[in-house]
C-alpha cells in the first residue's frame, strides 16, 4: 500500500515522465507558436493561449515565479511569469529546453513602477541601477504561464 500512494503521489506531482518535468496544468495545445512572432506582432497575441518552445536563459532566484525564454533568434526572448507559489520553477531549468502553455499579456507600466521594478532588478542580481535613466512607462508583453514542461 505505501509503494503505491508513493508512486501515486511521484506519478501526481508531474516529475513522472522520463526525461521531462512538468509544473502547472497539462500542455493542452499541439501547435508551437514561434517566441518571435509574438515578440513581432504582441498585439495580435494578446489574450491568447500559446504554446512557445525554446531555452529557458533565466529563472527567478527567489520564488521561481518567472523564467526567461529564449527565440531562436539572437537576444530575442519573452518572459514567463505565475503567481509566487503556484508553480514554482527550478534554478536548475536554466539551459534547458522547455515547452510552455499560457495566455500572452500586455502591461502598460508607469514610470515610478519601472523604477521600482528596474530597483528589485538589481537588487537580485546584485548590480547598481541610476533611477534616472528611466524616462517613461513601458509596455511589457509577457505569458501568463499555466503549464510547463522542462526537457531534462
Amino acid at each position: 500500500i505505501i509503494l503505491t500512494i508513493a508512486a501515486v503521489l511521484l506519478f501526481s506531482s508531474g516529475q513522472a515522465k522520463a526525461g521531462n518535468s512538468t509544473y502547472g496544468q497539462p500542455i493542452t495545445l499541439k501547435n508551437v507558436t514561434r517566441v518571435s512572432d509574438i515578440l513581432n506582432s504582441p498585439d495580435s497575441f494578446v489574450s491568447k493561449t500559446v504554446l512557445i518552445e525554446g531555452t529557458v536563459v533565466a529563472v527567478c532566484s527567489h520564488r521561481g515565479c518567472w523564467m526567461d525564454i529564449a527565440a531562436k533568434e539572437a537576444f530575442k526572448k519573452i518572459q514567463v511569469k505565475v503567481a509566487d507559489g503556484e508553480i514554482v520553477f527550478p534554478l536548475s531549468a536554466k539551459g534547458k529546453k522547455a515547452l510552455v502553455e499560457g495566455i500572452v499579456e500586455r502591461l502598460d507600466i508607469p514610470k515610478e513602477a519601472i523604477i521600482r521594478w528596474k530597483q528589485h532588478q538589481a537588487e537580485e542580481r546584485g548590480t547598481t541601477f541610476d533611477p534616472k535613466t528611466v524616462t517613461k512607462g513601458e509596455t511589457i508583453f509577457r505569458i501568463r504561464g499555466l503549464g510547463a514542461v522542462i526537457r531534462d
